[in-house]
């Protein structure tokens, strides 16, 4: 018999960046269980409401509740929700996004006890947080990658990078986008020839610091704005290196994604990055806000082709561990230990 399954998390229609519930919740469903999402409202408070009221009404026939869990605002609805689940008695799994959410554990001792300690299960997409949770004492955590669909990331064998630069994110100040621009400001000042394209919607006012700073020391950037998956896979082509500037991070998937298209990573080195990237042989890894740092590696990439491939084959190899008949099966397995097969 089918399955249902309510889905809470941010299933806002048509958003620039969409959320992990366009991943997982087909994937569920391929694999027989009847998935109802909530919520799609914009409206923070109404979004609540919703979420509320989806569990109120579907709580006679839900057999597990699903609910994307993040470290900010969106903390709270996780808290709210589950605490509906633990009155009705309902099965709730928070899957645990963002790579702040080890500061959440310590910032909101009790509330996180309640929310995760009580949780039937808490899914770790990566092994950073599941490492963070265990740490602080909970023993309910599974691992299961987020999916990653290899059919559309095909690896592009390249014998040797260029100075040709990408850059995909959201631009906002956590994934300090600016790096980039003074990683490719040192790369001009050392009279190379080198090219950088950023890919990425603005989300708080960074592109006009952006193109404000590349004005003034007359840098040829190209700011492409949002672009779709199929899009910006199909630009990356035409780059060899990939930036990853963030300050904070978990386990992203624009990562994950060129680590399959055969782009050399090139990252800062916080939050999950080290449990995705093996420094060394699956990229390169440099402090937070380090720009020479990060300079002197992009440097390293193409002045050692033989490297540069190795990293490359090695970082393919990596994410195939996330593909998506893979991880459909992990999930399948959990629900079958859950009693919700």
């Amino acid at each position: 018999m089918t399955k249902n399954v309510l889905y809470v998390g941010n299933y806002l229609k048509g958003p620039k960046n969409p959320s992990y519930m366009f991943t997982l919740g087909p994937l569920l469903e391929a694999l027989g269980y009847r998935i109802i999402y909530t919520s799609s409202a914009n409206n923070k408070l109404v979004r609540l409401l919703d979420m509320i009221w989806s569990v109120v009404r579907h709580r006679r026939y839900v057999d597990v509740v699903l609910i994307d869990t993040y470290s900010t605002q969106n903390f709270y609805y996780a808290v709210v929700i589950a605490w509906l689940c633990r009155r009705f008695k309902l099965i709730y799994i928070p899957i645990l996004h963002g790579g702040n959410l080890p500061n959440r554990l310590k910032e909101s001792p009790s509330q996180c006890q309640l929310l995760f300690g009580n949780a039937t299960a808490n899914v770790a997409p990566s092994r950073y947080l599941e490492q963070s949770f265990r740490d602080f004492g909970f023993k309910n955590i599974y691992h299961i990658p987020n999916a990653v669909a290899l059919e559309n990331l095909p690896y592009l064998r390249r014998e040797k990078a260029e100075l040709k630069l990408l850059w995909v994110r959201r631009l906002q100040d956590i994934y300090n986008p600016m790096m980039a621009l003074q990683v490719f400001l040192g790369l001009k000042a050392k009279g190379l020839k080198a090219e950088l394209c950023m890919v990425g919607a603005d989300h708080d006012g960074s592109l006009d610091t952006l193109k404000s700073f590349a004005q003034k020391y007359a840098l040829n950037v190209d700011f492409s704005g949002y672009q779709s998956k199929e899009e910006w896979v199909a630009l990356s082509k035409n780059y060899d290196i990939f930036l990853n500037t963030s300050t904070i991070d978990n386990t992203p998937l624009s990562v994950i994604e060129v680590m399959a298209l055969g782009l050399g990573v090139v990252s800062t080195n916080v939050g999950g990055m080290p449990y995705l990237i093996d420094h060394g042989i699956e990229g390169i890894l440099v402090d937070s806000k380090n720009v020479e740092a990060m300079t002197s590696a992009v440097l390293n990439l193409v002045e050692d082709p033989e490297l540069f491939q190795e990293l490359t084959a090695k970082a393919r190899q990596k994410v195939e561990t996330f593909d998506t008949i893979k991880v459909k099966q992990q999930w399948k397995e959990l629900f079958r230990s859950l009693g919700t097969k």
